[in-house]
């Protein structure tokens, strides 16, 4: 269904442009008349309707015409964004940033081969290839329109450049490989010898995804709700709709033209970071021969396949250069490291024209079984999905890339490349996964912790699936989750959005009480007792619960943010989440000791430890910089809620930053919507910060009080809500 209805360019008093700018460019600096031709017709076919909040309401005669004007439009909003996604993705940063990014690219290009991609994309079925090239085709339409425009590096899109960036995480799997062990093999004109280490680091991740059944809810609707914790401005919002039937609507990475968190009129899901074992490490052990390097598999010896790759990065002066490296790789994936005497190759998912077919496919599943029917790809690694629909099913789904291995063996270490048992060997059928479907417990949700707590008693047993579904194990949000749901009914969408707002922190309410106790046993003569009395007391008179005017708040993050300084990289090579790891490792001492420090912190920075959480913890958005700077001298908005590692729902990932005292947020709650599934779906949203990108735009910041508040905006999914909210009504190139 359109927002509105479409533009007739015989007769709308709106001048259609795009023939004009194409004239007087000369098509573009690139075009050739095939590109013009493409061009006009698909902005003769679109229309962009930007709302009262900017967001935009694409519509095409076609699927294609829908995309060729949603690209478009993300131009129009930060084209720095979606170029910088897709220099991440096909591995040339460095060609805008400098040498420091040189790695990165190159663990990028260990899988991204040009070659390889336009080969992928010549074998896409002809409805995939007409998206991609629409994709690229309202993007460099955007650039020949906009000669004043200066792209860093990209002055020009392919189609198959789509095919690098499939997976609606900014990142995706491959950043789960080490910079610094990567660096260490490589940055050598010979590989390194084997004895030296690497460390995989596992940062904290969030999100949270809930889906409620009708038979819980006051009005007989499944209610669903999608809240990404992503780092800020990555996503936009829009709405994508075609004469063929396509009407979706939700979140997308910048760059990408399908959906990733979202729903249709019928259906919706919510994708969350999932915590199973499926990106693997293979010790492998080589040898240098006269033939070059081999490695052991079984009895026998195979080559270590060598692959140029030619990486050109920007110099000070602006001018460009190159370095070249051979890297290495065996069947089991590229090498990423050298450890304990061997190389190290890393084996993922990158299958990137099913992931493809299978991000853009779920945008257009009207219920659960024709959800499953696309997830049979199994192109999806890294998310969990909750999902939800008007037939009242709800789902709980994990990753359908799922290699099965042999459980005897420990896939969250390295394991032994040259012993074929370790080998993958195919991948699990849906049906063997630990997935919830239609649960009778009628919730679902899914906080980055493990599935054995998705849908209380119905959720499965960890006994009967191999260990390496899960390899993180449970959370506070988690925990969380399993309060405000157990034995609720009566379900709103009202309710639902105050419970993702609901500001118990449980990892807290674990932690403190025998800090608490540290200090009531120590002896009357010890001088902690008298120093630390008032904190403790306002600690221990604390409910658990973030405000604004909270003091205990701020004493109780301070206090826990020093000590996931001092225990987070122990906890990390245990593979143990920091708030456990404090619980049943940190002594009385330390915490004691680590009080002492929150206290005189808090004193330094802010005059006094009885500082408000209010003061503290700060929306700021400065300019359009990608890295992130703040200034404790400019205006900032109070955000109550915390960082989600102390099982806080509502997510805001602050710190301290260079020059500030003050935290500011640049990750958590980056997209919040509720929607409910009735005979017409509903659906309130808000965003950090703004749809614009560009400082000038009213649109750049217009969201932040509603942000720090909680308070959701309505989502204009129908022409008559979309009336009387129409900001302007254009097509591309206009």
């Amino acid at each position: 269904m359109s927002p509105l209805p479409p533009l007739d360019p015989r007769t709308s008093p709106l001048r259609v442009t795009a023939a004009a700018a194409l004239l007087v460019l000369g098509a573009g600096a690139d075009a050739t008349e095939p590109d013009a031709t493409r061009w006009r017709r698909h902005a003769a076919a679109a229309t962009i309707t930007r709302d009262d909040w900017g967001i935009p309401h694409v519509h095409g005669r076609t699927d294609a015409d829908a995309v060729f004007a949603l690209s478009y439009a993300q131009a129009e909003d930060d084209l720095a964004r979606v170029e910088a996604n897709y220099l991440t993705a096909l591995g040339r940063t460095a060609e805008a940033e400098g040498e420091a990014a040189l790695w990165a690219d190159l663990r990028q290009r260990l899988f991204v081969d040009e070659a390889e991609l336009r080969a992928d994309y010549a074998a896409c079925p002809p409805w995939l290839r007409a998206l991609t090239q629409a994709w690229a085709d309202g993007l460099n339409f955007y650039l020949a329109t906009h000669p004043a425009v200066r792209p860093r590096v990209l002055t020009r899109y392919e189609p198959w450049m789509a095919l690098s960036f499939t997976e609606g995480s900014i990142g995706g799997d491959v950043e789960r490989i080490p910079l610094s062990a990567l660096r260490s093999f490589y940055d050598r004109p010979t590989p390194p010898t084997p004895e030296e280490r690497g460390v995989v680091p596992r940062e904290p991740s969030g999100s949270n995804g809930i889906a409620i059944a009708p038979r819980l809810t006051r009005d007989g609707h499944a209610l669903l709700l999608i809240n990404p914790h992503t780092s800020f401005y990555f996503r936009s919002e829009a709405q994508l709709s075609s004469d063929t039937g396509l009407n979706v609507y939700g979140a997308s990475t910048w760059g990408q033209f399908f959906v990733y968190q979202g729903f249709n009129a019928h259906a919706g899901w919510m994708h969350t970071s999932s915590t199973v074992d499926n990106v693997d490490e293979f010790a492998e052990r080589v040898e240098r021969r006269r033939s070059g390097w081999s490695y052991r598999y079984g009895p026998a010896r195979r080559p270590v396949t060598a692959r140029p790759v030619t990486l050109r990065y920007r110099r000070a002066d602006g001018t460009m250069a190159e370095r070249r490296f051979t890297t290495w790789r065996t069947h089991h994936g590229p090498i990423t490291a050298a450890r304990d005497g061997h190389w190290i190759a890393t084996a993922l998912m990158w299958r990137p024209r099913p992931a493809l077919e299978q991000s853009w496919l779920r945008t257009r599943a009207t219920d659960l079984s024709a959800y499953l029917k696309v997830a049979e790809r199994k192109a999806n690694s890294s998310n969990d999905t909750i999902f939800a629909d008007d037939k009242g099913e709800i789902a709980f789904l994990m990753p359908q890339f799922m290699p099965r291995r042999d459980d005897r063996f420990d896939y969250t270490r390295p394991v032994d490349g040259s012993d074929k048992r370790t080998d993958w060997h195919g991948l699990h059928a849906l049906a063997t996964l630990p997935s919830v479907l239609r649960p009778r417990t009628g919730w679902v949700h899914n906080t980055n912790d493990w599935p054995w707590s998705a849908a209380g008693a119905d959720s499965p047993r960890a006994a009967d699936y191999p260990r390496y579904m899960d390899q993180t194990g449970g959370n506070a949000r988690g925990e969380h989750a399993d309060l405000l749901l157990q034995g609720k009914s009566g379900w709103t969408a009202e309710t639902l959005r105050a419970a993702a707002y609901d500001s118990y922190l449980p990892a807290f309410a674990r932690l403190l009480p025998p800090l608490v106790a540290a200090w009531r046993a120590l002896p009357a003569t010890d001088p902690r007792r008298a120093a630390l009395a008032a904190p403790v007391d306002e600690l221990a008179r604390w409910d658990h619960r973030w405000t604004a005017e909270s003091v205990a708040t701020s004493l109780a993050v301070f206090w826990g943010d020093q000590l996931w300084r001092e225990v987070g990289d122990a906890a990390q090579a245990e593979r143990v989440n920091v708030p456990d790891y404090i619980a049943t490792r940190v002594n009385a001492a330390a915490k004691l000791a680590a009080l002492e420090a929150a206290v005189a912190r808090l004193t330094r920075d802010f005059g006094t430890w009885r500082t408000r959480w209010g003061q503290i913890n700060r929306f700021q958005r400065l300019d359009d910089s990608i890295a992130p700077h703040f200034d404790d001298a400019r205006p900032s908005v109070t955000v109550p809620f915390t960082s989600a590692q102390w099982g806080s729902l509502a997510s805001f990932g602050a710190k301290s930053w260079p020059g500030t005292r003050r935290y500011y947020g640049t990750s958590g709650n980056s997209f919040v919507a509720v929607v409910e599934f009735g005979p017409r779906v509903r659906a309130a949203a808000v965003m950090a910060g703004g749809q614009s990108g560009d400082p000038a735009s009213r649109h750049f910041a217009d969201q932040v009080g509603r942000y720090a508040s909680g308070a959701l905006r309505p989502v204009y999914f129908y022409p008559d809500e979309l009336a009387g909210h129409v900001e302007r009504r254009y097509r591309p190139g206009e």
